[in-house]
């Protein structure tokens, strides 16, 4: 196991995911609960309960502590998806990079919304209908897809 290529990987396609997964969490806040921080805020919920779930402004408890907390857990996915494909060849292709960004966003919600506490889920799904939510995980795919793509040369 090569520790920095899959750190390396993990922090570049998680960065990715984590942008592009942030843009659909303030589309579908603004559209969903008339505040595009909404859905960012209540990823703080972890820290400071209940009351970032209402928090619709911008504020450095909040506003911070979810965007560092979204930004951490789209790196930690990216990075055990690096983990689980081990010493195996990266992506060549677009469709192989989508299947295992998708396989990677769809684990990560299972597990959110299934094994995890409360406590610790995301949060956004209490700002975000359905709809949103799948926009915001289907970026967080491509994130992921897109960083292992780009970065098959290092095979």
């Amino acid at each position: 196991m090569d520790w920095n290529r899959t750190l390396r990987e993990g922090l570049v396609s998680g960065t990715l995911a984590g942008l592009f997964s942030a843009a659909m969490l303030l589309v579908g806040g603004k559209r969903d609960a008339g505040s595009a921080l909404a859905p960012v805020n209540a990823e703080s919920h972890w820290l400071w309960g209940d009351e970032s779930l209402r928090a619709d402004g911008a504020s450095w408890r909040h506003t911070l502590t979810g965007l560092v907390t979204h930004q951490l857990a789209t790196v930690f996915w990216a990075t055990l998806y690096a983990l689980v494909r081990g010493d195996r060849k990266a992506p060549q292709r677009v469709p192989e990079a989508l299947v295992g960004g998708l396989a990677t966003s769809v684990a990560a919600a299972a597990i959110d919304y299934t094994l995890v506490p409360r406590r610790l889920t995301p949060g956004f799904e209490h700002r975000l209908s359905r709809g949103s939510m799948v926009t915001v995980f289907a970026a967080i795919a491509g994130g992921i897809a897109l960083g292992s793509w780009l970065l098959r040369e290092r095979d």
